[in-house]
């Protein structure tokens, strides 16, 4: 991938290709690009150790996507199975007219490795935001981009990708019949209502279900109840927005 696309990163190297030095204490800093739970500032910071200049920005020629499943949904117990609905959140390329708001922040280079055992189903892509204001962000940042299953077992092994989704009888992560999980979708939902109407809008509009045809507002204008259906006690807080 190349231009307004950005690149792919080696996540061997653990993306020191855009590492950057912290204006203030000097340490070795990546940028973030948050398009789900983490447009959530405090779910940013119960994910990361670090994280600096937590701001919302805006990312051109993707959108997001419902389209893989999100074993955690599994463990934690609130995918359903019978109805597909365990799909977790993705980007992945658009046209032009695809612009999505997100958030932007710095996590520390140390926390790289970490980033990348919690995400690695992700292809991960060099991209260069904008601030809100149409200005270009400082430097590159690090987004998480949909990928497939042959990538994953490229990237892992056979054993590792039986070991992650094979025990749920999962034999394909990377669907176009899934739906969203309701309890991680409703999160995702109330986080980016939380950052404002620009981002909530662009929530709505310009994220799909994994059929690339249907908006999560007009999915939601069918599945009202979505929204108002409470997570479990324990997991009140963590999809709580």
């Amino acid at each position: 991938m190349a231009g307004s696309l950005g690149f792919e990163l080696d996540r061997s190297k653990h993306f020191d290709e855009i590492w950057r030095t912290s204006p203030g204490e000097g340490d070795n800093i990546v940028g973030v690009v948050g398009f789900g739970s983490l447009l959530s500032e405090k779910s940013a910071r119960s994910t990361f150790d670090s994280v600096l200049n937590f701001r919302l920005g805006r990312v051109t020629n993707y959108r997001r996507i419902f389209s893989h499943v999100a074993p955690i949904f599994l463990e934690r117990g609130i995918a359903k199975r019978e109805t597909k609905e365990m799909a977790s959140l993705s980007v992945e390329e658009g046209t032009e007219a695809d612009s999505i708001v997100v958030s932007l922040f710095d996590m520390k280079a140390e926390e790289v490795p970490a980033f990348i055992a919690r995400e690695e189903e992700y292809r991960f892509v060099a991209v260069q935001p904008k601030e809100l204001d149409g200005t270009a962000s400082e430097g590159l940042h690090v987004m998480c981009v949909a990928s497939c299953d042959e990538d994953f077992i490229s990237n892992y092994g056979k054993e590792r990708f039986m070991e992650r989704y094979g025990r749920y009888d999962i034999e394909r992560v990377w669907a176009d019949d899934l739906l969203p999980c309701p309890v991680y979708l409703r999160h995702c939902v109330l986080a980016a209502e939380k950052m404002g109407s620009a981002c909530h809008d662009s929530f709505l509009d310009y994220t799909y279900l994994a059929d690339r045809k249907t908006s999560i507002r007009n999915y939601l204008a069918d599945r009202p109840e979505i929204l108002t259906e409470l997570p479990p006690d324990h997991l009140a807080e963590r999809y709580g927005g």
